[in-house]
Parts: structure tokens; sequence; C-alpha cells
């Protein structure tokens, strides 16, 4: 067979090592040319590609990013680009394509999928709020880098008397807040899943300051939202899958808890710190078992799903399944995380 491969969506560890497995998999099991196409849905689009083999991947497993390079193209807000990626598939001889991203790249290999193109997804997402599969890689590496940040922001707390807030990744679900907030000692979780009392925050900050413990780490997910009416936030640009490039909460939530409480606060951004660098060997592991699943599942014909992790072995799931609900965090995560707070 001949196998195309890309990587969509925005970055995050483990993404070479989901490539180096497919490949690794597909030529050395069952004799298979593979290509790759180059930044996402682009490539299609474009028909711009790279031939890959075992050695061009050699040295792949430790490097974080892509080798195929990644954007947020949206083919169906492209005229005939649904197509144009057809066309490329048939130009190459493709006979399936493994598309490796999150909800916007499976969504998109979905439809794909609908206009007769054999495709399986591999879920990648450093939110890890793809409903069907318990983790997606990259979740845990961005984690570990979160708690490292929110561990080093307590030294720094604690020497200057400071409240300081530390904003990570997490649009519409705050797995990366939870876990590295419960994980890191955080005196405060704040996540989409739930609108934030600023008042109450305050005031939990003020009873921390009364005891004696003159440093706070506030760990605040990016889409996280205030109660209606306590805190105007500003509306930012949007993409081509329609979402709000967000940001800035952060800055928002340093700016009103030192004037509310008088105590001085610095916001920290993470930002794509949590999507670069080397895998953890958890997603190590967990990229390359999806790697190989999903060229199993190509030559079991199994087009139209997802590999995903449950119940600690790999699944397929239909495609459909896979993006039509958000994971949010489990309330009682959220229970432990407000045990250790305040």
């Amino acid at each position: 067979m001949r196998l195309g491969v890309l990587t969509g969506g925005g970055d995050c560890p483990g993404l070479n090592a989901v490539i180096r497995a497919v490949v690794r998999k597909a030529e050395r099991s069952f004799g298979d040319e593979i290509v790759g196409f180059l930044d996402g849905w682009r490539g299609l689009v474009d028909d711009r590609w790279m031939e890959l083999n075992v050695e061009v991947c050699r040295g792949l497993l430790p490097k974080g990013g892509t080798i195929l390079g990644s954007s947020r193209t949206n083919p169906s807000a492209i005229e005939g680009g649904l197509e144009a990626c057809q066309a490329t598939l048939q130009h190459h001889g493709i006979d399936a394509l493994i598309a490796i991203g999150g909800e916007d790249t499976l969504g998109m290999a979905h439809r794909l999928t609908e206009a007769g193109s054999p495709v399986v997804g591999v879920p990648k997402t450093i939110d890890n709020d793809l409903s069907a599969t318990e983790f997606t890689f990259g979740f845990q590496t961005a984690v570990q880098i979160a708690t490292d940040a929110i561990d080093r922001l307590h030294t720094t707390a604690e020497s200057h008397h400071r409240v300081l807030v530390c904003e990570v990744m997490g649009r519409h679900a705050g797995w990366i807040a939870a876990y590295a907030g419960i994980a890191g000692g955080a005196a405060a979780v704040l996540v989409p899943e739930r609108l934030f009392d600023i008042d109450q925050l305050c005031a939990s900050l003020t009873a921390r300051h009364e005891l004696g413990n003159f440093a706070s780490v506030v760990v605040v997910a990016e889409g996280a939202a205030p109660k209606a009416g306590s805190l105007e936030l500003a509306a930012g640009d949007t993409d081509a899958f329609g979402h709000v490039r967000l940001g800035g909460i952060g800055a928002v939530l340093a700016t009103e808890i030192e004037k509310r409480t008088g105590y001085e606060t610095r916001a920290t951004v993470l930002g794509h710190i949590q999507r670069g660098g080397t895998p953890n060997a958890f997603d190590r592991v967990l990229a390359t078992r999806f790697g190989v699943a999903a060229v199993e599942a190509v030559h079991d014909g199994s087009y139209g799903t997802m590999v995903a992790l449950q119940a600690s072995q790999i699944v397929r799931v239909p495609l459909a399944e896979a993006v039509g609900e958000l994971k949010t965090v489990d309330p009682s995560l959220l229970e432990i995380a407000d045990l250790f707070s305040a």
C-alpha cells in the first residue's frame, strides 16, 4: 500500500514519535510506501509533500515538533479545498491517509471520509479534551512543563511575598490547569468548566495572607471566564476554523487581584512553551502505540475511525464519535484542587 500522513493544528510533543511509529510499522511489517504531506491540510490543498522512510525518521523519537510541519488550514473554508485534497491523494496513488491532530483536524478527516476517501485519525492535543480517548499524547508533557513552572513561581513568590498568576493553555477544558494546579500546589485553579467569582478569589487570597501565607500561585486556563459583569475581557481574532485566539486572562486577573487586595501581583503566560520541546516517556510510548495502531487500522480496512486509549488499551472509535463531544474536567478532580487551595 501507499500511505499518506499529515500533522494538523497546533504542534505538541510526540508528533514526531507518531510519524516515526507509522513509518516503521508500515515499512517493516507491510512493505508500504509513505508520503508525508507538509503543513497539515495545506500540504494536500497545495500538493506539497516529502517521501518518508525509516532512515528519514531515524532519531525522531525525542524531538519535539513535527518534521512535516503543521498549520491550521481548513480546506472547507477554501473554495474547492476538499476536492483539491482528494485530487492530491489520487495523484499520489494514496490508498489511505493517516491524519494526526485535534478536533479540527479530525473533523476534517471525518468530512474527507464521508466524501469517500479512506482516512484513519490519531488524536493529538495538549488540551486532552477529546472525549473518545482517556489521554492524548502531548498532554502529560504539557502538564509537567506547567508543574515545573509553578514550582519555580512558588520560590520567587515566597522571596517577594507576591501573588503570581500562571496562565496555561486550555480553550474549552481545563485539564492542564487542573493537573498542574494540583501537582504544583496552587492556591487556586480556574478553568473554563466553571465561571469564577473574582470577589471570592480575592477573599481566599486575603485569608491565606492573614494566616501568614504571603506567597500564592493562581493557575488559570486561557479559556477560563469570570461570572457576568465582574471582569471585562477583550475578544481576540479568529483562526481558519473560527476559534478566537485566546490569551490575556492572566494579565487581567493579576491587575484585578492587585487592585482589590493590595498585594503585589504578577502574571506569567506559559504559552507555546507548553507545546515545544522533548516529549516525556509517557507521551513517547502513547504516541508510538497510536502510530502502530493507526497502520494496523489501515490494513484492517477500518477507515473512518480514530485510534484511542481506553482502559489502558488502544481501541478504534468512529471519527464522528471522536469529534462529537468535548471532554471536560471531571468535577471530582476540581474538588481535589479546591481542597488544597486557599
